[in-house]
């Protein structure tokens, strides 16, 4: 089976974690609208408030290089359970990224990468509009 190249990406980056506390590796690669590809893979620290997660950290790279348009993103750990972004990513993603970005979860070799969008993993988030309607 031929593995989408983002989940590659995403695969990739995770020898780049820094997992010392849960040894659990966790890679993102984030595409952008015009076909650029950014990852971030999981930084924990002591604090584990301050951790930072894969997803986070591909957004801050994409964001950092002037990049505000994004249509897919793939998550990866290295236990290829499928592993989907968390709620503090899921609310990242929405301050970047409509309702339709697709998010990739890889699911091992062998399988297909579940696919979800970002509005299925995350319905009436919280956004600039609803902050103003308050």
């Amino acid at each position: 089976m031929t593995t989408d190249p983002l989940v590659e990406a995403a695969r990739e980056i995770q020898s780049q974690a820094h997992v010392p506390y849960s040894e659990y590796r966790v890679g993102a690669a984030l595409e952008t609208a015009d076909g650029e590809v950014f990852v971030g893979c999981n930084l924990e620290n002591a604090n584990f408030s301050n951790s930072l997660h894969a997803e986070e950290v591909a957004v801050a790279e994409a964001v950092k290089e002037g990049h505000r348009e994004f249509t897919r993103i793939a998550v990866s750990s290295d236990r290829r359970d499928g592993v989907t972004p968390c709620g503090m990513c899921r609310q990242t993603l929405a301050e970047f990224c409509g309702d339709d970005l697709v998010v990739l979860c890889d699911e091992g070799e062998e399988e297909k990468p579940t696919e979800y969008t970002l509005g299925e993993l995350l319905p009436d988030t919280i956004t600039e509009e609803t902050l103003e309607e308050a």
